[in-house]
């Protein structure tokens, strides 16, 4: 997800598509990725961080959570 006070222009439309279909309501719209990967057993999530921290996240303006599963 694009961090707090980063322009989201994506989500700017999607909440003003949302209101031209109808849906009232919707303050705002925040819009993200999501990037599935399959791993090989055993590796830990502080493996999976730092592939976000050195290429899947754009950290000076995204932040990302990490879900194992």
């Amino acid at each position: 997800m694009l961090k707090d006070g980063v322009l989201d222009p994506q989500g700017e439309a999607v909440r003003h598509a949302l209101g031209s279909l109808g849906f009232d309501g919707v303050g705002g719209v925040r819009q993200g990725k999501v990037i599935e990967l399959d791993l090989a057993d055993g590796t830990t999530e502080a493996t999976v961080r730092e592939m976000c921290e050195k290429l899947l996240a754009n950290t000076v303006i995204e932040s990302y959570s990490v879900e194992l599963g």
